[in-house]
């Protein structure tokens, strides 16, 4: 078997919305073809446009190659050999961001053609189910412009994930900061009041996390103020700090009354290494599409384990994505969670319309994939209702 094609989609919602901090928005799905007749599919969660120029751009020579040049005629079960070879191809160019990412979307598609080569779900190619089955959390999605109003909307969320049988959720706490929800201004005491109307909203028996989104720019302030939810049992407090304050994570993971998660944006083993080396986190959470697929991904998995570390997995696209995390998940031991919102709990038309994930949600838990490859049902007339206009510059 052979890779005959690699089929590039970036696709757009019509009403996008530029100063909500949603990539639900946007995408880049990739098809890679196969002279058996196999297409895989992938997607990734960054800037679609880019990942698009790492996998068609022309190369210019050895060491900034495109990724097609390294991918196009290949075997597509050859999985680790090819991820290392792209990274070697692109390393002057890559090692890191878009290329990583489009890198991501290949190798899910990868995993995906194997699988449906040999009849089989991508967990089991990964080592099969060490979990029998995954608890899923829902993310609850605040809107409005004003504090009360989005406060108001994430309690709501919040009630209805619980009575669809949700027993988590992750709740965006975004006040302010570099990625503040649709230009709110919100203080640090306000963001207090809106955790602990969550948790009075869900009681006592369902896991709550939080995301600020990269909030505070020292350890201190963000102290000050999550010493105060040390009442809420918080589950994790996700990327507290910008990324790259791994002394700050450290600190934070050492002083703060719940756990301390972070890792969305990164690309490799590479930089997880740091992140729990140096800044100390207690949850890695790696992102399939954008942590070099499930090649990359299964490595930080390892990484996290030797450290005694959890895995919760970030998953922020389409029933794509939803599923390759949720077979990452069943294939390693140390996940607690993963992120996972069904049609009914959704607000992006791109997971509404997209695809199937595939998924059972039975009881509050996810039970294993049985169909081969990621077992996801790709809409092509979504696919094509949501693809962008070709860019001019």
């Amino acid at each position: 078997m052979k890779i005959t094609a690699i089929e590039c989609h970036v696709l757009v919602v019509p009403d996008l919305k530029e100063n909500a901090t949603s990539s639900s928005q946007d995408n880049l799905v990739v098809l890679v073809q196969t002279d058996d007749g196999i297409t895989g599919v992938g997607e990734t969660d960054t800037g679609p446009w880019l990942a698009r120029a790492a996998i068609e751009a022309p190369g210019s020579h050895s060491m900034a190659m495109s990724l097609k040049d390294v991918y196009l005629g290949q075997d597509p079960f050859e999985t680790t050999a090819l991820w290392d070879r792209a990274y070697e191809a692109t390393c002057m160019s890559g090692r890191s961001g878009p290329v990583l990412c489009a890198m991501g979307a290949i190798d899910m598609a990868l995993w995906d053609i194997k699988g449906k080569a040999v009849g089989k779900p991508v967990y089991k190619l990964l080592g099969g189910a060490v979990q029998k089955a995954i608890t899923p959390y829902a993310s609850l999605q605040p809107e409005g412009t004003n504090v009360k109003t989005y406060t108001q909307t994430l309690v709501s969320w919040a009630k209805k994930a619980k009575k669809a049988g949700f027993r988590a959720g992750k709740m965006e706490c975004t006040l302010s900061g570099p990625y503040r929800h649709q230009s709110l201004r919100g203080t640090d005491e306000q963001a207090t009041e809106v955790v602990r109307a969550v948790r009075e909203a869900v009681g006592k028996d369902f896991a709550l996390m939080v995301d600020v989104q990269y909030l505070w720019r020292d350890a201190r302030t963000c102290l000050r103020t999550v010493s105060q939810w040390s009442d809420l049992d918080i589950y994790f407090l996700e990327t507290p700090l910008r990324v790259d304050n791994l002394e700050g994570y450290a600190q934070l993971a050492r002083e703060a009354p719940m756990r301390i998660a972070a890792g969305e944006w990164l690309n490799s083993r590479h930089e997880f290494r740091q992140l729990l080396d140096v800044g100390r986190v207690d949850v890695a959470q790696p992102d399939v599409g954008r942590c070099g697929g499930f090649t990359e991904s299964m490595r930080v998995c390892h990484m996290a384990e030797d450290r005694g570390r959890q895995i919760v997995p970030h998953c922020w696209k389409t029933g794509i994505g939803i599923a390759a995390t949720a077979h990452l998940a069943f294939a390693i031991p140390h996940c607690p969670f993963i992120e996972y919102l069904p049609a009914s709990l959704c607000d992006s038309a791109l997971r509404r319309d997209l695809c199937n994930d595939g998924l059972t949600f039975k009881d509050g838990v996810l039970l294993p994939p049985t169909k081969p490859g990621l077992g996801i049902d790709l809409n092509m007339d979504a696919l094509k209702k949501y693809r962008a206009k070709p860019m001019t510059i």
